[in-house]
């Protein structure tokens, strides 16, 4: 335990598995974007870069779209670990996660996920040949986030900022899908 969980007076850990994780990466993770890495292949390469969140199924997968050609799906070939974090807010909604991608051609899944302001990428359209679908089957995870939402979170944090007190709304811990 940190120093400042000494502080606080409430249990904020809530390790989550099963539903529950994969409800906490809906939340947290669809139609956001996130740093994607991956292992880098090459001397340049950093292994990560941003991309956004299509989808996130029932089953707590993630999908995403790019391109065949580029540094992600050769890096996915080459070792389909993959961790992804992301950021929703300045005090909260932060989400790890780790787990293996895999790389398809999938048509119907291509429409399915298609938005229009993909074009500026696949300048084809949705029809671009270069469109790789990735999956993401998450395996492990972190999560730090609030427990009733951004407005009673800062009045906690105002309150025990005025008593000189750790009034912290936020609630983290592990997931396991």
């Amino acid at each position: 335990m940190n120093s400042i969980d000494r502080n606080q007076p409430e249990d904020n850990r809530e390790h989550l598995s099963g539903t529950k994780a994969i409800e906490k990466i809906k939340e947290l993770a669809e139609g956001q974007s996130c740093f994607f890495c991956t292992e880098p292949t090459g001397v340049d390469r950093k292994g990560s870069r941003p991309m956004s969140v299509q989808k996130t199924d029932e089953n707590g997968t993630l999908w995403l779209l790019a391109p065949d050609d580029s540094f992600t799906v050769v890096e996915i070939k080459a070792d389909p670990k993959v961790k992804l974090f992301f950021k929703g807010s300045s005090h909260s909604d932060f989400l790890m996660l780790g787990g293996t991608a895999s790389l398809s051609k999938d048509k119907v899944k291509i429409r399915e996920l298609w938005q229009p302001l993909m074009k500026t990428w696949f300048t084809e359209g949705e029809e671009d040949p270069r469109i790789t679908v990735i999956s993401v089957k998450p395996e492990e995870g972190y999560y730090w986030d609030t427990r009733h939402g951004m407005m009673v979170a800062g009045i906690k944090m105002l309150v025990g900022a005025v008593i000189g007190k750790t009034l912290d709304d936020s609630v983290q811990g592990d997931i396991r899908v």
